[in-house]
């Protein structure tokens, strides 16, 4: 009867493929491999393969994890493995808790070109409010427009949210912005400047269960105007 091949048998960058495809299926798929043999274990720590852990939203994780060490050193690893999601989860939390300006663009930059939505849209929310920055706006309205395009949006801005409110929700601090601070410039836009009314109108309607609270500033043709929208709805979220 033909023997089957042990995990330390097979080739290395077979190993390594194993590992990554198991850490993208779940944490718990790559600690059993990571059981099966010295060499599992040893593939199991290399830096590509955490970077690639599947992680959940923050509301959906076992809340013992928070507790225990050994998950704890687990994330820690992960983290400074590069993984793109605790990046930006450590990001946001440096630029709205901790307000540490020294790591933050660093870190959320990272997150952002690793490919993570999420991140694209923090990042692109904090260059549009940038008045100081040369390049800023145009850069941010680029990444806005990419990620309106692919309709992700509302997805990005619930993963800020729940990163932002599921934690510490009394500590964050959003940064300021200028009402004279408007990504339209259009002097023949007639929707210029109205977008935090427009903001506050659906909010409150959301709130008694209107359907004007839904749709946001979809129906407007000014990508510019739409984009300030998304500004507003992003530096209330702590008030949501």
């Amino acid at each position: 009867m033909e023997r089957l091949s042990d995990a330390m048998e097979l080739p290395c960058d077979v190993q390594l493929a194993v590992a990554i495809k198991l850490s993208a299926n779940s944490i718990e798929d790559l600690c059993r491999f990571r059981m099966t043999c010295c060499a599992a274990r040893d593939v199991g720590e290399e830096d590509i393969v955490l970077r690639m852990v599947s992680i959940q939203p923050p509301h959906d994780m076992n809340w013992r994890w928070s507790c225990d060490s050994i998950p704890q050193r687990f994330f820690e690893r992960c983290f400074e493995a590069g993984h793109p999601k605790l990046l930006f989860r450590e990001a946001l939390r440096e630029l709205y808790i901790r307000r540490n300006d020294a790591n933050r663009w660093k870190m959320l930059q990272n997150a952002a070109s690793s490919g993570l939505h999420a991140a694209k849209y923090a990042l692109s929310m904090e260059l549009l409010i940038q008045r100081d920055v040369r390049d800023a706006r145009k850069n941010g309205l680029e990444l806005f427009r990419a990620l309106e395009a692919g309709a992700l949006l509302p997805v990005c801005y619930s993963s800020c949210f729940a990163v932002l409110t599921i934690s510490w929700p009394d500590e964050v601090q959003m940064p300021e912005k200028a009402k004279d601070n408007m990504v339209c410039d259009s002097t023949v836009c007639l929707n210029r400047g109205h977008m935090g009314l427009l903001y506050d109108y659906r909010r409150k309607a959301a709130a008694r269960g209107s359907v004007h609270g839904v749709g946001g500033a979809d129906h407007m043709s000014c990508i510019h105007c739409r984009a300030d929208y998304d500004v507003e709805r992003y530096l209330d979220i702590p008030r949501v």
